[in-house]
């Protein structure tokens, strides 16, 4: 076995040398390199069958943690995971990210973005077994396979790290908007309450369902979730036509200054970047489903993928355009504040965003979850049990109600760490990772497509920060905390 490895290994080196690399020659090689490995470590037998070497303990740890304890979930598990990832608090500042774009720019982003991070999460879902015999369960895992086993670390999972944990923050400041904003709506009359108060009801919520083990557990939560989704992203589109358009619209940009349209143009950037950010629980949502060399796990994942991506277009187009063309400029950076009437209708869908950021909030703490319980069990030697599971999960879902009572500044914060953040992970990464582990040739289709995404997320990264930063100066400005 190993002389054929080292004869194929051999080969792809020719192949690389005259620059005829292509995918099935590298694909054989890194077959062959796991197997080489595989077969010193015991992980292989003469026969090429899979030997499984964990000890009792590893194994019991695995059975434990809450990416690897589950691997039985369907191809429509992938689908309304993926919905409840991507769509959410991002959809409802579409109209105001046009509003800083203007009709053409906007359009155009819009579209770009939903086919740029198609194509790259296309690419996660074809990496994630591109070993036979192996599984990339995690972001970083890739991220080591890609850049070495420290630097993979460093590179992957700060930036996963920051994307979780300030999307969970993020949602707790919409989760507590939405109430206090469905508060306002059925009872006019009651008594005004701080949104510190109704930040800590929705956190409460999280105080219960973080104790659920894992994905597969937190799936009836997701399904509702992704129902809801296109749910209040219908009603926000629907109940702005049937406002009709705004007397006196403008759709110039509200900015007189030219410094004041450039900076809010970079901020709408990290808007859109937000919205499209799925990528970074993809690999651990198609961790749970099962796979076999005859059936591998990428066929059922792309299915539900694709779906989730027609269900994302059918949410967040019409809001964007829709809501841009009743409003104008004169839009908020959440489009169900602009809606008042009929108020049954705005108080349901206020709900209906409050039940969906419940379950993304869910999909998103998953993985840190994960990367919490792996460092004390695994580093630390703690014992995997629900004590520990207890006390770590609820010191995270108050770190994070925490910091949205101190810092709710939705839409920069939106556009901040839309840019910082989720342009890496979404539109770039994926890209550099494949031209690293793929080696495409030189100036072919793949290639190019890859160097385009790579700039384009560039691009992002450092010109929406810089917007998202101002804007949250600007609120800051006359906020009081725990007001």
């Amino acid at each position: 076995m190993c002389a054929v490895s080292a004869k194929l290994v051999e080969k792809h080196i020719m192949h690389s040398k005259f620059g005829v690399n292509t995918m099935e020659g590298y694909n054989s090689s890194l077959n062959c390199k796991v197997m080489v490995t595989q077969a010193e470590n015991g992980h292989y037998d003469d026969n090429n069958n899979n030997v499984d070497q964990r000890t009792a303990r590893e194994k019991a740890i695995d059975d434990w943690l809450p990416i690897t304890s589950a691997r039985n979930a369907k191809w429509w598990y992938s689908a309304f995971h993926n919905v409840t990832a991507m769509v959410g608090a991002g959809v409802l500042s579409l109209p105001y990210a046009m509003a800083e774009l203007g009709w053409g720019p906007g359009v155009a982003v819009l579209v770009i973005s939903w086919i740029i991070t198609l194509y790259t999460l296309w690419q996660m879902v074809q990496m994630h077994e591109m070993i036979p015999g192996k599984r990339f369960d995690r972001y970083h895992e890739l991220g080591q396979q890609a850049f070495g086993q420290k630097l993979g670390l460093y590179i992957v999972v700060p930036q996963q790290l920051i994307v979780e944990v300030s999307v969970n923050i993020i949602y707790m400041v919409t989760g507590g908007k939405s109430l206090q904003k469905f508060h306002d709506t059925v009872c006019e009359d009651c008594k005004k309450i701080k949104l510190t108060y109704f930040i800590m009801i929705f956190a409460s919520v999280h105080f219960v369902l973080s104790h659920l083990p894992n994905f597969n557990s937190i799936s009836w939560v997701s399904l509702v979730a992704a129902i809801m989704s296109l749910s209040y992203s219908t009603i926000a589109w629907s109940a702005s036509v049937d406002k009709g358009v705004q007397q006196d619209v403008d759709y110039g940009y509200k900015a007189k200054s030219t410094a004041g349209k450039v900076f809010n143009f970079f901020s709408a950037l990290g808007d859109v970047a937000f919205a499209y950010a799925g990528h970074n629980v993809v690999l651990e949502i198609q961790a749970t489903i099962p796979s076999t060399p005859e059936k591998p796990s990428k066929g059922p994942m792309w299915k539900g993928v694709i779906v989730a991506y027609i269900v994302v277009a059918l949410c967040y187009f019409p809001v964007a355009l829709v809501g841009f063309y009743i409003f104008g400029n004169k839009v908020t950076d959440n489009i169900l504040i602009d809606l008042e009437k009929p108020k049954w209708l705005i108080a349901m869908a206020n709900m209906f965003v409050v039940f969906h950021v419940i379950g993304s909030y869910q999909i998103y703490a998953m993985p840190v979850f994960d990367m919490i319980e792996t460092l004390l069990v695994k580093k630390l030697n703690f014992r995997p049990t629900a004590a520990l599971r207890f006390i770590t999960r609820n010191i995270y879902v108050a770190f994070t109600m925490f910091i949205a009572i101190c810092f709710p500044f939705f839409g920069g914060l939106l556009a901040f760490f839309g840019g910082f953040a989720f342009a890496p992970t979404t539109y770039f990464l994926p890209c550099v990772m494949w031209l690293a582990i793929y080696k495409p040739r030189r100036f072919s289709l793949s290639w190019f497509t890859n160097w385009i995404c790579i700039f384009i997320g560039l691009c992002l990264m450092i010109l929406a920060p810089i917007g998202g930063l101002r804007q949250i100066v600007l609120q800051a400005k006359n906020y009081e905390f725990f007001s």
